[in-house]
């Protein structure tokens, strides 16, 4: 993986040449770049900022510099024409996640723009995604202010260098730790088993796996309850869907989140159904994206998860056909129900004058099959026109 960092203080990503991400460099595993944006001024002050138009305290960063650094990071050492995804650290932008982690762990290629001041002038970020061609993405540490990226940087880099395989030497480490399912980690403990008065816990000392395996469940549950309640949701909470389901159209922030979990469940019906023609089994962000220009994609979520997703159209056919398709549901939270609801969004959203509703359904599931004959569905003639799914048709009265 390659990183480009630009920033106006190059010495703050010294940290960068140390641990494992230090010797991951050493190996070729990640090459790390860090330009000056100061190269890129023309003044002998070499200023990158100035005062902000429409007044206000502080100063802003300019854009001329900021656009020969990026074209300078595109040009060096590039002869394919590839292009990075531009990473913006900024206390408004994308909470930053271990799934996010993950996500960016996959891409070839980052850019990092370390702002400053009062920030980055707007039309840096319009030139990097429009004259560029860049997916620009601004992404926040937390819910707070620092000076400068910098150290957001540092920290991204580390939560994502450490995915990338090769740089942990053992990756199974990587498997329980926080974060990695939604909750935090279980307590661990080292030798000796008695100290200072405190002992292990004697499930661990028991040798009985499938009691150690329980208990550390129990205690990430716990953990997590007391320490980020926020990340409990209903697959570890055990409810329907937590009482606090909520279903909307989906938007262009929830795109990263929905073709994740659109590629869950092409796999899932892949696997019940022996096929791999599934509608989303190769569905790229850029298509989910795209998707919502042509239709409309009705999201639910629970405790801040995204659990569910089902597309309807923007209008019914010419012959009143309102068509239902791409109904998922978290693998994890199937059997409640959930699908249920997100059907009957989708049918509540069909307008006056339709004349029937079509449901596209993964043909590797007959448990809903039957289900949704209860609910006035029938198969429909003839072939669907998804491939691995089957149509079922709701007349409407």
């Amino acid at each position: 993986m390659r990183l480009d960092v630009v920033t106006i203080f190059p010495d703050y990503l010294t940290p960068l040449d140390l641990s494992l991400i230090g010797k991951a460099r050493e190996d070729g595993l990640l090459d790390v770049r860090i330009h000056d944006l100061r190269d890129f001024t023309h003044d002998r002050h070499r200023t990158v900022d100035d005062t902000p138009y429409g007044g206000g305290a502080g100063m802003v960063m300019k854009p001329q510099p900021w656009a020969e650094a990026l074209d300078h990071v595109l040009a060096l050492d590039n002869p394919s024409g590839a292009k990075p995804r531009l990473l913006v650290p900024g206390p408004g932008g994308r909470p930053f996640t271990q799934a996010l982690a993950r996500e960016l762990a996959l891409e070839p290629w980052l850019a990092f723009a370390c702002g400053r001041y009062e920030g980055i002038d707007e039309r840096v970020y319009d030139h990097a995604r429009e004259d560029l061609g860049l997916e620009v993405s601004v992404v926040s540490l937390g819910d707070y202010v620092l000076n400068g990226g910098e150290v957001a940087v540092l920290a991204m880099v580390e939560a994502i260098g450490r995915l990338i395989p090769g740089v942990i030497g053992n990756a199974e480490s990587l498997v329980e730790e926080s974060h990695e399912d939604g909750l935090l980690e279980y307590p661990i403990y080292t030798k000796p088993s008695s100290w200072n008065g405190r002992d292990v816990p004697s499930v661990l000392l028991s040798g009985n796996h499938g009691a150690i395996a329980q208990w550390r469940h129990e205690q990430r549950l716990a953990r997590t309850a007391a320490r980020r309640p926020d990340l409990l949701h209903a697959s570890h909470a055990g409810g329907a869907d937590g009482g606090d389901l909520e279903i909307a159209a989906a938007t262009p922030g929830d795109v990263p989140e929905l073709a994740v979990l659109l590629l869950a469940c092409a796999a899932r019906e892949a696997g019940a159904a022996g096929t791999s023609g599934t509608p989303d089994a190769h569905a790229s962000v850029d298509d989910v994206r795209a998707s919502l220009d042509t239709s409309i994609t009705w999201v639910a979520r629970s405790g801040g998860r995204l659990v569910g997703a089902v597309r309807t159209p923007r209008s019914p056919s010419p012959d009143g056909e309102w068509a239902i398709s791409r109904l998922c549901v978290a693998p994890d939270l199937e059997g409640r129900g959930l699908d249920r609801r997100l059907v009957e969004q989708a049918e509540a959203a069909a307008p006056d004058g339709t004349r029937s509703v079509t449901l596209h359904l993964g043909s590797g599931r007959p448990e809903a099959l039957k289900a949704y004959r209860k609910a006035g569905y029938r198969p429909a003639d003839g072939s669907s026109s998804l491939p691995g799914t089957v149509t079922l048709v709701k007349r409407r009265r």
